[in-house]
């Protein structure tokens, strides 16, 4: 039996019938690998039975490790949780609900074996409807003609991770995560596998429009201040043409005479001043609103129980 271990990590927000299929799925693929390898479970602040499904497995299974929140942290602490109580020298994150096929946990490990550091799974857009396709294609294109780093089309937090990137991950504190493009930056040498889109057997999709709304700006603002200098560029441009209508208006005068303003021509520059302005306060309250958030350094999640034993003498003294 080789002693190297891999650990999986399995952010878990009311998957209560899929863990012991996750589970199961996970340990038919593991077992012929000949690695010892440990499974930790974050649950996410379920309102089902997520935690006594993990807790009915890790009763019996000595592999099986879990970290409950005090309530939904969101996915980004869930990963956070579980790549700092990893002892891997590797680990690979994967969804609970069966949408990553485990079937491609042994190409991963091949890859880590041929020396990558990220073994990254990517997902083709087949099945999906074409408005989300289409979606999906213009938040790419857009994104990274804006962030510093390259976000690819299907590429998510499905992945191996060598010990030396997840080091890494860790040195990055930051409260605001938006770990594609965490994974990203550190770079190192990449392997990615393709696979086709997986439908959820169980329970409902955790993602709405809004959320996915909210992490596409997430991903927009977390690695750039580029919307910071369009909004300079709107208010320098905003402000030519402004002086050009002005000099334009005060021609006619000393030409034609005093006119009475036209409604038209008065709305219209209230109504494009006022977006302007208002689309720049958004922007920068957005930026603002991160800079809160961060110095005020509150813990990225918190812990109700857990198995894993540091964490849990922790609790104890508490």
């Amino acid at each position: 039996m080789n002693n190297s271990i891999i650990s999986l990590i399995l952010p878990s927000f009311n998957e209560e019938k899929n863990i012991p299929k996750i589970y199961e799925a996970i340990h038919n693929q593991m077992e012929p690998l000949h690695y010892d390898y440990e499974l930790i479970f974050i649950d996410d602040g379920s309102q089902d039975h997520t935690l006594e499904s993990i807790q009915m497995l890790a009763s019996t299974h000595d592999q099986v490790k879990y970290i409950s929140f005090t309530r939904n942290f969101g996915k980004e602490a869930a990963m956070l949780a579980g790549l700092e109580k990893s002892k891997g020298e590797a680990v690979i994150i994967l969804d609970a609900d069966l949408q990553h096929p485990s079937s491609l946990l042994p190409a991963m490990v091949e890859g880590y074996e041929e020396g990558y550091d990220q073994v990254i799974a990517r997902r083709t857009r087949k099945g999906e409807s074409p408005v989300r396709k289409a979606l999906s294609s213009t938040f790419y294109k857009v994104i990274n003609q804006l962030v510093d780093v390259t976000l690819e089309n299907g590429i998510g937090d499905f992945r191996l991770l060598s010990r030396a990137v997840v080091n890494d991950i860790l040195k990055l504190s930051e409260g605001n995560r938006f770990s594609k493009g965490l994974f990203s930056w550190v770079g190192y040498e990449e392997k990615v596998i393709n696979y086709e889109n997986v439908s959820r057997q169980e329970g409902d999709s955790k993602w709405s429009f809004s959320k996915l709304l909210n992490y596409a700006i997430d991903g927009l603002v977390s690695f750039n201040t580029k919307p910071l200098r369009v909004c300079f560029y709107a208010g320098l441009l905003t402000l030519l043409l402004s002086l050009g209508y002005i000099g334009f208006i005060f021609i006619e005068i000393i030409r034609t005479g005093i006119a009475v303003p036209g409604y038209f021509s008065t709305i219209s520059a209230i109504l494009f001043l006022g977006g302007v302005q208002l689309l720049s306060l958004g922007v920068i309250g957005e930026y603002i609103g991160r800079i809160y958030n961060e110095v005020k350094r509150r813990p990225h999640y918190l812990v109700k129980d857990t198995n894993i034993h540091d964490i849990k003498d922790q609790l104890t003294k508490q």
